[in-house]
């Protein structure tokens, strides 16, 4: 057989799911089709498609929830706001870290990020209600689902894809885009999924200086938090910290998630950083409609409230000693998701051996790091085609056209690529380059 899987049997098992050329098709949408592929065909599939972390977590995650639990926490409701331990924890964390200062009240535990992206959009949607700001700004590539969190809450949003513009170029399209006086919010992520470029501090700094000019919310997502493996991040209270534009403006949120950095991603727990101004601004439109004009009471009071009534206890506890380990320096968080960017710098070398090439490729200039993502591209295939293609050889990957991009290549996720199956991969890429190489 020269290919990794029997192609009738793959293209028979994607049109019956009726995913056609995956131009609609989501990350699990990819992932179900994977595993029916295993399934029927008794083969395996290398699962380069999903970001979820591989890796498993710390013991003081697990000593504390279970401390939490056997201490009777799962009896009570959670505060809406998050128990005062991780409050704090995650205020000293964010001090340690990323070198800026956000009050305990504004460290809000969420059900993952993804419930504090969710309520944010819902905040804003709120908040701006009736003003000619409006629309959030995306920059692309990004995580769809907030594309998609923003769809369903009925908020106006546009989208840059970062690809030609980088440096003064980036904050000069930026300013182009909202000086029109519609933009209320620019969201990304740092680093960057599923590029894994990382914005350096000049971008930064005209990120935040646009913020301030126009009157815009940051939204920085930070899931893949000090993943840039390039740099030593690890260390508490001592620079060089988290590259963030929290530093350029006091008009931010912060996303920090204990899915990647801590291996945490199944408890479902993150923390929706609000800066202290924004915290404490008011909106005329929230005080009419909730009686709360404040933006951090009303995401507290109405929306935590309203979603979830909190967050888990007891996985708090876990997240809030994952964090207080780490700021006393008694736990390198670091040290074991570095595992990651070895994935991803064995997977290039198989890849730019075999005919592919890099589609965010550089950081200014600079080689780009290894880490949770990166995307790849093969000549003469259009990102759909490759995808469909791939999966024929038992590679599960996902297309940049879902994703925001205007480029053609797939993203590469590391999580679940194993030592063990280096040499299978070796084998059906080199495959693959023999059978569609010129």
């Amino acid at each position: 057989m020269n290919q990794g899987l029997n192609s009738k049997t793959v293209n028979s098992i994607i049109d019956e799911m009726g995913l056609g050329d995956f131009s609609q098709a989501t990350i699990r949408d990819i992932q179900a089709l994977s595993r029916q592929i295993e399934e029927k065909t008794g083969e395996e599939v290398i699962h380069l498609e999903m970001g979820v972390p591989g890796l498993q977590p710390s013991e003081i995650a697990l000593k504390a929830e279970a401390e939490a639990l056997k201490n009777g926490c799962a009896t009570l409701y959670p505060p809406n706001g998050g128990i005062p331990r991780i409050k704090k924890a995650a205020s000293d964390f964010v001090k340690a870290f990323i070198g800026v200062d956000v009050a305990p009240e504004g460290c809000v535990p969420t059900t993952g990020s993804m419930q504090g992206t969710f309520a944010t959009f819902m905040a804003i949607r709120h908040a701006y209600a009736g003003s000619k700001q409006d629309t959030v700004l995306l920059i692309q590539p990004g995580f769809p689902v907030q594309t998609t969190q923003c769809d369903v809450i009925g908020l106006k949003h546009e989208s840059l894809d970062i690809y030609n513009y980088r440096g003064k170029a980036l904050t000069e399209k930026l300013e182009e885009i909202v000086e029109k006086g519609n933009i209320c919010a620019i969201v990304y992520s740092n680093p960057n999924n599923p590029s894994w470029v990382c914005f350096t501090e000049e971008e930064l700094q005209g990120i935040g200086r646009l913020a301030t000019k126009y009157d815009l919310l940051i939204l920085e997502d930070l899931a893949y938090f000090a993943m840039d493996f390039r740099r030593d991040l690890s260390h508490p209270f001592l620079p060089p910290f988290q590259a963030t534009v929290a530093r350029y403006t006091d008009d931010y949120v912060l996303w920090v998630s204990a899915s990647k950095a801590f291996s945490y991603a199944g408890q479902r727990i993150g923390v929706t950083c609000i800066s202290n101004k924004v915290f404490h601004r008011t909106y005329a439109p929230l005080k009419e409609k909730f009686g709360v004009g404040t933006f951090g009471d009303f995401f507290v009071g109405r929306l935590m409230y309203t979603l979830s009534s909190g967050t888990t206890h007891s996985v708090q506890h876990a997240m809030s000693a994952l964090m207080e380990a780490a700021v006393k320096g008694e736990y390198n968080f670091l040290d074991d998701v570095k595992e990651y960017g070895r994935r991803a710098k064995f997977m290039k070398d198989v890849l730019l051996a075999n005919g592919f090439y890099l589609v965010y490729d550089n950081d200014m200039g600079a080689p780009l790091a290894d880490g949770f993502y990166f995307t790849v591209q093969y000549p003469g295939m259009n990102d759909l085609q490759l995808t469909r293609e791939l999966m024929s050889y038992g590679i599960a990957v996902y297309p940049l056209d879902t994703m925001g991009s205007t480029q053609q290549g797939v993203r590469i996720c590391t999580s679940f690529f194993r030592r063990e199956q280096e040499s299978l991969f070796t084998e059906r890429i080199k495959q693959f380059h023999k059978n569609h190489g010129c």
